[in-house]
């Protein structure tokens, strides 16, 4: 029974890109319209948690440049407590493979894993639907980790419908920098009114990164790793950066490219995901918790 388990154990919160970044407006709230897809990748930090009776939330490792109370992981277990009544509380591991500051989604998909481990281990029984609404208010890309599914993403990113694009390997390669985000949005030459696209125009070829211009401009080191890996294959930045991948026609190409890339850029060779390793990693705790630790079903992840 899900009120009984103690630990739940090896739970991935991978990585994301954006195959296309289009801002097409801006709210008057200051919030830009987006379009976007959102597509996982199989690189991924691993999460382990255990079940506390203190109330306490508690983060057992040390993550470089991030303290405890500014951590995705321990804000979204302190929500879920808050939205859900929870009296329980939890010890917090973080095994960290993702670039911190790449733009690949590592904090936001860490809160999302978050919230759905601690759903099954405190036995709350919410639905994708309740995590998802409350991880928005931790992150726009949030509730796509908790979808699980590559998504074609409008509003401020939210608002999501699943699609298939072709699952390649990549070059995934972090500059020595970070981007925030907050700058780029900010920046008066950024493209904020982009015609929107449909999923068939993207599928046929069609979108670009917006913010690509702004990032190459203002942050030369971004601009540098570009320019490296577009001589080697098609090339783009994900997000507001500071990550950028190629699009490789195979594995072998992928590791080659990667065996070549100077220090100290960080770089991976990865495989383009439709389906989070995430979605599995819940189905196995749904069986072996039984019906007190069944995810609530609904069409946004099953």
């Amino acid at each position: 029974m899900a009120a009984a388990l103690e630990k739940t154990l090896r739970w991935p919160a991978p990585a994301k890109i954006n195959l296309f970044l289009h801002v097409t407006g801006r709210r008057p709230d200051g919030y830009h319209t987006l379009q976007t897809v959102f597509q996982f990748l199989d690189l991924c930090d691993w999460l382990d948690f255990e079940r506390r009776e203190d109330g306490r939330i508690v983060r057992t490792t040390a993550v470089d440049g991030i303290p405890p109370e500014q951590d995705l992981i321990v804000r979204a277990a302190r929500a879920l407590q808050a939205q859900s009544g929870a009296k329980c509380g939890a010890s917090l591991n973080i095994d960290k493979h993702l670039p911190v500051g790449g733009g690949i989604g590592g904090g936001s998909s860490d809160a999302a894993t978050t919230l759905v481990a601690l759903n099954i281990l405190w036995g709350l029984g919410l639905s994708s639907q309740d995590l998802a609404r409350i991880g928005l208010h931790l992150g726009a890309d949030v509730p796509v980790f908790i979808a699980g599914e590559a998504s074609f993403a409008e509003g401020v990113g939210e608002v999501l419908t699943a699609v298939a694009p072709a699952e390649p390997w990549y070059v995934l390669l972090k500059p020595d920098c970070a981007v925030p985000t907050a700058a780029v949005f900010a920046d008066p030459d950024l493209t904020r009114d982009t015609p929107p696209i449909t999923i068939r125009d993207f599928l046929q070829g069609a979108g670009r990164n917006d913010c690509e211009p702004v990032v190459r401009r203002r942050f030369p080191a971004v601009n540098a790793a570009l320019d490296w890996l577009s001589a080697r294959a098609p090339s783009r930045l994900t997000g507001t950066g500071a990550c950028v991948y190629a699009i490789c026609a195979g594995e072998a190409q992928a590791t080659s490219i990667v065996a070549e890339v100077p220090s100290p850029w960080q770089a991976y060779a990865v495989r383009g995901l439709n389906r989070s390793p995430l979605l599995d990693r819940l189905a196995r705790a749904r069986g072996a918790g039984g019906a007190s630790a069944k995810f609530a079903r609904d069409e946004s992840i099953d």
